[in-house]
């Protein structure tokens, strides 16, 4: 089959509508440098669907060899999800319609699937002729690789901050993580508490190992235990088979407790014990299984405060509160807001493969001005929504949640977009020792439109003897 057919025979014709037709008439053997040059696999196929041309690429991304592939009919090559009902090449042939960039899954020689994008159009010979279709597919696993280790190494503990406070608590990560030591982690919802229980875990000895994550608030007092602990076979009624439970799921590894001031008084008498003599026995049964687990806890209450009115066990908040770290609510870290925003909107276009860059400054100062009850979570959703809704490179104002601007020029805190703005550049400059050029790199901005904010708010005052003012 291999001496039937060139490794590409088409000298002379043209894809329609590609912009490929050569000026002049080229050999056969031009032609094919030509097409083996290029980096997305391309095939030809004739109007019976046979294969004629197979580059290089093609080789490559579907792991089979031209010559075992000439003159075989495409779909038994390419396998796609596509190709019995909903061939785009068919379309295409039959329709005269181009397909440009549609995601499929090949299958290639080792039954693997591989993610590609798709491109047909026809092919003409030098009279108009139609003589087939042509294909083109790129190769998708390394997009596809990234963003999955985008999504991993976010969830494991992607923790932007310019903030003080976190940085010295990221300086401290690696010994804690390290201790194996039980720890309380503070803070209001949405501030980042799994996340930072996920990075603790992440840059512990017990990486490999499973990270559970309990929310203490979201089960009724009378299923929280069964949650916990797990239940054999006829423990109680309907228990038809036995059940693990997050301390058995998190073996090995770690068990996160958040909201951990939620558990009834019972359940925490239980946690108390399981602490101490790393023991605890499921619903229904008669001997105590072992566990090596690690606890992490969080909570957004004063457990002081519930331990001196009796909702919380004294002796349970000592054995939590071993190593304690606060994560301060997002108002207190206003110039976080900006790299956050840009770290959601780049996860965000990496996830979507959608071309969103960045905010427009009205909708920045709207962003700067909100106080976030709800923290970090709330900017991402805000950011989420924007992204969303979004048709062009910036998130504008039209794009954010209409009851983000609510009120007009006045944020919740009787502070107004300049004071915010006001605040956010002075915090930037005092981090950078007044050197207007680093403050500017640090918010994004050139150093004249950063000079010329100043110059508008008031900011620009006589320089100190001594002290730097410019980059």
């Amino acid at each position: 089959m291999a001496t039937a057919h060139r490794a590409c025979s088409e000298s002379g014709s043209e894809p329609d509508g590609t912009g490929w037709a050569p000026p002049v008439e080229i050999s056969a053997e031009r032609f094919e440098a030509v097409v083996h040059s290029i980096s997305d696999g391309v095939l030809t196929v004739d109007r019976a669907w046979r294969i004629t041309c197979f580059n290089r690429a093609a080789e490559e991304i579907t792991g089979f060899h031209r010559a075992d592939v000439l003159g075989r009919p495409c779909h038994e090559v390419l396998m796609s999800d596509l190709c019995l009902d909903a061939c785009p090449m068919r379309r295409t042939l039959e329709t005269g319609t181009p397909v440009s960039g549609l995601v499929v899954y090949i299958t290639d020689a080792q039954g693997r699937k591989v993610p590609v994008s798709v491109s047909t159009a026809l092919f003409r010979d030098r009279e108009g002729r139609l003589k087939g279709g042509v294909e083109t597919f790129r190769d998708l696993r390394q997009i596809e690789a990234l963003k999955k280790e985008v999504e991993k190494s976010y969830t494991a503990g992607d923790i932007v901050s310019r903030n003080p406070r976190i940085l010295d608590l990221l300086g401290l990560l690696p010994v804690v993580a390290e201790s194996g030591s039980t720890v309380l982690i503070l803070g209001e919802t949405g501030t980042g508490k799994e996340l930072l229980a996920r990075t603790i875990h992440n840059h512990s000895p017990r990486k490999n190992g499973s990270f559970v994550a309990v929310n203490c608030a979201c089960f009724p007092e009378t299923l929280v235990e069964s949650e916990l602990f797990g239940y054999e076979k006829g423990a109680f009624t309907g228990a038809d088979r036995a059940k693990p439970g997050r301390f058995a799921l998190a073996e090995d590894g770690t068990l996160f407790l958040d909201e951990v001031g939620n558990l009834p008084l019972s359940t925490q008498a239980k946690l108390l014990r399981v602490l101490q003599n790393k023991t605890f026995e499921p619903l229904g049964g008669t001997e105590p299984v072992e566990t090596n687990a690690r606890i992490l806890t969080a909570t957004n209450q004063d457990l002081v405060s519930m331990v001196a009115e009796g909702t919380f066990r004294q002796d349970l908040f000592y054995r939590i509160n071993v190593l304690q770290v606060e994560l301060p609510p997002l108002r207190e870290r206003p110039e976080d807001i900006l790299p956050l925003v840009r770290h959601f909107v780049n996860r965000l276009a990496m996830l979507h493969e959608k071309r969103v860059e960045g905010v427009t400054p009205e909708a920045l100062r709207i962003l700067l001005a909100h106080p976030y009850p709800g923290n970090v979570r709330e900017l991402e959703n805000v950011v989420e929504h924007g992204f969303v809704l979004s048709t062009g490179p910036l998130i504008g104002v039209e794009h954010l949640p209409r009851w983000l601007g609510e009120g007009g020029e006045e944020s919740p805190y009787g502070e107004t977009l300049e004071d915010c703005e006001r605040r956010v550049i002075r915090l930037a400059l005092a981090r950078n020792q007044g050197n207007r050029a680093s403050a500017a790199e640090e918010l994004g901005v050139h150093k004249s439109t950063l000079y010329r904010k100043m110059r508008r708010l008031g900011l620009l005052h006589p320089p100190e003897p001594g002290r730097p003012t410019s980059g």
